[in-house]
């Protein structure tokens, strides 16, 4: 059934039982079953439950990457191989492999997208969810155009996670180019007239809700990653001073 099978059961703290365990049940068919009648096993899970790891992370970002990558009707091999890239940049070797397999197992299944977002919801932290949400941007930017279809169920996924729509607008900005010249502004969730003090407001504001510590517990790599979005308001931050002579 193949090596991602031993990571995937073996990492797990809480996406087993829901619609990602059956995604999981489906996708590593009686193997996963054996494993998940081990008492130790069922214990591990039971501790990790409140916690969400790498592996919890990084399952969920196959899910709903898949997901996004049917949104327009087909699945591109472009964009697998762009996934694949991304997630070999993101997790190393060994996790894109495991990643990348389950995605190819879920290509002709159903995924409840509803379901699996309540449950992912419900288990990881909302710095976490707004990370995952970061990358899911990223995925659905692989061919440099993200496609409506795309933008759509990206809003609805945003949605079920519980995610503010300026939070959303914020992320839109940065990887969707706008014909005026706000576009920094979008980033940071102000109007272009804002005074300085409400500048530096958001700033500090946006500077505390995207730092990387706040997904410290979904692992090093995706502390890692967080870092390309803060950076991202750390410029449009810096892009806004400048202009207006802000000190």
């Amino acid at each position: 059934m193949g090596n991602y099978t031993k990571w995937i059961t073996g990492g797990l703290g809480w996406a087993f039982g829901g619609p990602i365990g059956g995604i999981l049940g489906f996708a590593v068919g009686a193997m996963m079953e054996g494993v998940l009648k081990s008492d130790e096993h069922a214990a591990q899970i039971g501790q990790g439950r409140s916690r969400t790891r790498s592996a919890d992370f990084g399952v969920s970002l196959a899910i709903l990457s898949m997901a996004v990558m049917k949104a327009d009707g087909t699945v591109k091999k472009s964009e697998l191989d762009y996934v694949k890239a991304f997630l070999l940049k993101q997790f190393g070797p060994d996790k894109a492999r495991d990643l990348t397999h389950l995605m190819r197992d879920m290509m002709k299944t159903d995924i409840p997208v509803r379901q699996v977002c309540f449950q992912i919801r419900d288990n990881m932290s909302h710095p976490v969810r707004l990370q995952l949400m970061h990358y899911l941007f990223g995925i659905a930017e692989a061919d440099r155009l993200i496609d409506q279809s795309e933008l759509g169920l990206l809003r609805t996924i945003a949605s079920y996670l519980n995610i503010s729509q300026a939070d959303y607008r914020s992320m839109h900005a940065m990887f969707v180019k706008v014909k005026n010249d706000g576009r920094a502004y979008q980033i940071l969730g102000i109007d272009p007239k804002s005074s300085e003090e409400k500048i530096k407001k958001a700033y500090r504001k946006l500077a505390i809700k995207y730092h990387p510590d706040k997904v410290a517990s979904a692992g090093p790599e995706v502390q890692m990653a967080a870092k390309e979005k803060f950076q991202k308001m750390q410029s449009a931050y810096d892009e806004i001073c400048k202009a207006r002579n802000i000190k």
